[in-house]
């Protein structure tokens, strides 16, 4: 969803949420790769039921990846989404149900953001080719190297969209996949695999969340299922907690900021594509043996736990003295519509909400005041009340010109630091005048390295005097000896120019200017502004219909580019009703024509194509060759707003009903909607029951028995080219194996269905089991008041004892390593600088008596032999930044340490080790109560035995 910082906003204010994933992975043997054996229990000590997979999420980092080099074909795309998948089932291992889902048509209100995101995405792919061209005539005009231009067919990811040969192929593809895996994997043996591809409409989150509310209605549904979705959106977060399932998880992609990508023109990273100076690429070991070589690091998963984050909400938006009972379910409801006010895929967002100001925070205070005035809650089961909405809009209302304003000298001040900040790291690589280098260059004071072997001292002793040369007439410069100064050039410059803003929403007057520059009428006109916040009154009911309820209308979208002001919202109670009935979606042919630009055409069938490009089309004005784009107040053009115009839906229909008979039969076929999919395997207790469908050649939708799918309800029909067990499956991918003995079977499957009036409860369901209690006072302060660095939980289960270091064993590891290492290494013997005016440190006594007898009272007896490579056998632990450890403890005085170890029966922590041990106690003894916090209740499987604990003094 379009809320642009949501989950690092998120993931700050609620830290204790993510929890980073265990991963087991496959072991090597005599050059025989062993897979992971799924079926035994998750490493995460959780155990999950179903696993959803958005799988869009996965088809786009797979096709054209971003930090490392794209597949060569359309192959190697899907063995990668194969290998992506398998790795995620690694991870979660659900025990019931696998749903993969990937977007079909949707909605129109979505197909807005898609039209914009596709034809941006073609205009810089055409930007990207030109500045190439242009850069490399640059480079080899003054000399420079350049690996030679390869000419190679761009992957146009325009293609990852319902109605394409490559989404048609990647459906076969996972037809293949899932038949293969329950064959051969051995946790795939008992779940249900349901496959929801393009052909179906909907987007691939919201088919998922369809399923589970029709699930939930059903009389035979487990309450305490546990889910697990997989997808980076953030959107993904209000729709877990819009189920009111309590055991709900989200995994994703941990983002790590700032990662250094290849340059387009040379591929060498450590520059972009404006700064390549066309320089020869270093060479890797001695005959550039390693250049292929260079490690990756692998993508790391994270868990979102949204049962934490009730937790967290739950404690923050509790209400006292409220004139009716405190309904903590209608105030999650409430809090996930006010988050569609910072920004979603249907509409654009208030322009006096800003999420890194703060929005969410103001917009609960806000509300907090309208629930005690209004004696109610602002919705119910996705339905809006709109005095409720107009109370809160007139709050924000009032403070809008001083946000404005707030906005302006907060950007003004970070410019400010920025630009001073720049000065400094300028100033610091220049270096003082007198430094040198190479074979003369200053050493550290205890350092172990070896000065730079002097190749040629010719060489050596010109580049010192060019040097101080060079820094003299720069000194002399900034004096001003010349009066006249030197002009600068453009990318010396401390500061980019900002973009124009004719705006100025700092300045009075701002109203008047939004309306007349947005939307080129006065403010004045009070029909207009009616207009506008009305159909975003719509939008607002739509959207969370759309989350609670399914899609309330195909057809309805916000016909403008920006959003009104939060003031603008006067008198809404009765502009909204109701939608439409019966409305439908696009074909997906349809949709190409909706959303593809003019350079896309190649995926459409030739005849549509040319009312792309035809200058005679009657729709040629909705694929304009060039388009603005408005930066809108921010600074990136990906920020902007792309000012495309709006497609008339009863204009194209006209159009394409003209050229729907050239359609061939496959095309026709691709034009078509499907239906799901469902996949069993042999040893599943439906499989005989889909078996006897298929021999008795039923041609009736059949109701699936609950009790013999976990209590799956659905209708199913026969597939016409059916997966069937003991008959092979072929490979649609050449370097992959025909499925010569096939375990699996597939057959359509239909959700369970309902009227269109039908109202899904947002309610925890009866028999539900809360999860037990994750948070601690001490959670809550930290996300507040941002104290202490938070160290991210491994695992689900919070008493699991970790390895650890104790001052000893640093001190141990410090004296032993090599030292005739290079450079000091990880544990050098030399403290830093701050610690030699400590005064007390003094060397141990020699022999070691009391030494070695600690070692012997200690909890694991003698320690193991010395490992040369310590990282692996002794990880370091990372303790907070207010218990006075490592190196700051290390210097005190030894003899008076080893008096407390003896006092204390060798045991090691104490007093001398702060709140961290004080806190691991209390979680240890807590541990030997038997209590199991979060998902681990109520599992049959054991815990895990406890890890060794170094924990010497």
């Amino acid at each position: 969803m379009g809320v642009p910082a949501f989950f690092r906003w998120l993931s700050r204010k609620y830290s204790t949420i993510v929890v980073h994933c265990t991963e087991e992975r496959s072991k090597e043997c005599n050059g025989v790769r062993i897979p992971v054996d799924t079926s035994k229990p998750n490493p995460n000590e959780v155990e999950f039921d179903n696993l959803y997979l958005d799988m869009n999420g996965i088809i786009h980092p797979c096709t054209h990846p971003e930090d490392k080099a794209a597949p060569k074909n359309e192959d190697e795309m899907m063995v990668a989404i194969f290998e992506y998948m398998d790795r995620l089932f690694n991870i979660v291992r659900p025990r019931r149900v696998l749903y993969m889902a990937i977007d079909g048509v949707a909605p129109r209100a979505k197909m807005n953001q898609q039209r914009s995101r596709r034809f941006r995405a073609s205009k810089e792919g055409v930007e990207l080719v030109e500045e190439k061209s242009r850069i490399r005539e640059e480079i080899l005009g003054r000399g420079g190297y350049l690996p030679p231009d390869e000419i190679k067919e761009r992957f146009d990811s325009n293609c990852i969209t319902p109605g394409t040969e490559f989404m048609d192929n990647l459906a076969k593809c996972l037809r293949y996949y899932i038949a293969d895996r329950l064959s051969n994997d051995p946790g795939w043996r008992n779940i249900t695999v349901i496959l929801s591809d393009a052909s179906v409409p909907g987007e691939g989150e919201h088919k998922i969340m369809d399923y589970i509310r029709r699930q939930r209605a059903q009389p035979h549904h487990d309450p305490n299922t546990h889910h697990c979705l997989c997808g980076a959106d953030a959107d993904l977060i209000m729709l877990g907690l819009a189920t009111h399932e309590p055991n709900f998880t989200i995994i994703r992609e941990e983002f790590k900021p700032n990662q250094p990508r290849p340059c387009a023109m040379c591929g060498q990273k450590g520059h972009e594509l404006k700064d390549c100076q066309g320089v020869a690429r270093e060479k890797q070991g001695e005959h550039d043996e390693f250049a292929d070589a260079m490690p990756a690091s692998e993508q790391e998963f994270i868990f979102i736990r949204l049962c934490v984050l009730r937790e967290y909400l739950e404690r923050e938006l509790t209400m006292a003295s409220l004139p009716f009972p405190f309904d903590f379910e209608r105030t999650v409801d409430d809090w996930v519509f006010m988050c569609f006010f910072v920004g979603n895929d249907f509409l654009p967002h208030l322009p006096s909400l800003e999420i890194r100001e703060g929005a969410i925070d103001r917009l609960v205070g806000i509300y907090k005041d309208v629930v005690h005035k209004t004696g109610g809650y602002i919705t119910e089961n996705g339905f809006v009340k709109l005095e409720s909405v107009e109370l809160i809009m007139q709050a924000i209302g009032v403070a809008e010109d001083n946000i404005f304003k707030k906005r302006k000298e907060d950007d003004e001040g970070f410019k400010r630091r920025n630009k001073e900040k720049k000065k400094r790291m300028k100033a610091q690589q220049q270096g003082p005048s007198f430094l040198t280098s190479g074979q003369f260059a200053p050493q550290a004071l205890g350092g172990r390295g070896r000065p730079e072997v002097v190749q040629n001292a010719r060489h050596q002793a010109f580049d010192m005097r060019m040097q101080g040369r060079d820094q003299h007439n720069r000194a002399g410069t900034s004096d001003g000896q010349d009066g006249r100064g030197v002009k600068r050039k453009a990318e010396d410059s401390d500061s980019e120019p900002d973009p124009e803003d004719n705006v100025r929403l700092w300045e009075d007057g701002w109203k008047q200017r939004y309306y007349k520059t947005k939307f080129d009428v006065d403010a004045t006109d009070d029909d207009f502004r009616k207009k506008v916040v009305m159909s975003y009154v719509e939008g607002l009911c739509w959207v969370l219909r759309y989350y609670y309820q399914g899609c309330a209308s195909w057809k309805w979208y916000f016909p403008f580019h920006y959003a009104p002001f939060a003031s603008d919202f006067k008198d809404i109670k009765g502009m909204f009703t109701d939608f439409e009935l019966g409305t439908k979606p696009f074909k997906p042919l349809e949709q190409l024509m909706g959303v593809f630009p003019a350079a896309s055409g190649n995926f459409l069938p030739e005849t549509w194509r040319s009312l792309m490009s035809n200058p005679e089309s009657s729709i040629i004005d909705f694929y304009p060759d060039d388009f603005a784009i408005d930066l809108n107040g921010k600074k990136y053009a990906w920020q902007g707003v792309a000012l495309l115009p709006f497609v008339d839906e009863r204009r194209l229909r006209a159009a394409l009903a003209e050229v729907y008979p050239n359609l061939s039969p496959e095309e026709n076929k691709r034009n078509s909607l499907g239906s799901d999919m469902l996949f069993v395997g042999k040893s599943h207790s439906i499989c005989d029951f889909i078996q006897e469908l298929y021999r008795g050649e039923s041609h009736e939708g059949t109701e699936m028995p609950a009790e013999l799918c976990h209590g799956i309800q659905g209708t199913l029909n026969l597939d016409g080219d059916p997966i069937l067990p003991d008959k092979p499956v072929e490979s649609p991918i050449p370097m992959l194996r025909d499925i010569a003995q096939n375990s699996a079977i597939g057959v359509k499957y239909k959700d369970p269905q309902f009227g269109e009036t039908f109202v899904f409860k947002a309610v925890i369901l009866h028999g539900a089991k809360i999860p037990a209690k994750v948070l601690k006072p001490g959670d809550w302060e930290r996300g507040n008041r941002g104290r202490g660095n938070w160290r991210p939980q491994l695992g689900f289960n919070s008493n699991r004892q970790q390895v650890h270091l104790d001052q000893s064993a640093f001190r141990a590891l410090g004296h032993s390593v090599n030292r005739q290492q290079q450079g000091g290494g990880q544990y050098s013997n030399a403290p830093p600088p701050g610690n030699y005016h400590q005064g007390n440190y003094s060397r141990p006594p020699h022999g070691g008596g009391h030494f070695s007898h600690s070692r012997q009272q200690g909890l694991l007896g003698a320690p193991p032999p010395f490992n040369p490579n310590p990282v692996q056998q002794y990880p370091r632990q990372q303790y907070s930044s207010g218990g006075g450890h490592g190196w700051d403890r290390s210097m005190q005085s030894q003899g008076a340490a080893y008096q407390q170890n003896m006092q204390r029966g060798g045991h090691g922590g104490g007093q001398g080790q702060g709140g961290y041990h004080q806190q691991r106690g209390q979680d240890d003894r807590r541990g030997d109560r038997g209590g199991q916090p979060g998902y681990s209740s109520g599992r049959n499987y054991p815990l895990p035995p406890p890890a060794r604990r170094y924990n010497w003094s």
